[in-house]
């Protein structure tokens, strides 16, 4: 559970956010466990009209019905005690694991 001030917000993987401040939207790419035991998350930009690639992956959104670009290089730690955040859309589990193994593919050693 996280949020600003006294606003509790439940945060997942795969939950698609607005964190107050930015125009473009954000994936959460922790796992659930790392969000529970530190109360912060790592996310990914998400943006329309962006090509897929290598590390450009496509997502659907499952409620908007649309689908976005996962940045996937641009990985960001957001502490929701000193931002806003809202939770405003998901991705399925198939795109949570496509996003999660690309993401680990860029740590991985030669």
């Amino acid at each position: 559970t996280c949020g600003e001030g006294n606003e509790l917000i439940q945060i997942s993987q795969g939950d698609i956010i607005k964190i107050t401040g930015f125009k473009n939207l954000f994936l959460v790419i922790s796992k659930n466990t790392f969000i529970k035991s530190t109360n912060m998350f790592h996310v990914c930009p998400v943006l329309t009209g962006v090509n897929d690639g290598p590390v450009h992956i496509k997502v659907n959104l499952i409620n908007s019905n649309k689908t976005a670009t996962a940045i996937c290089e641009q990985v960001k730690l957001i502490d929701p005690a000193v931002r806003g955040i809202a939770a405003v859309d998901s991705v399925s589990y198939a795109d949570k694991m496509e996003v999660s193994d690309t993401i680990q593919g860029l740590f991985e050693y030669d």
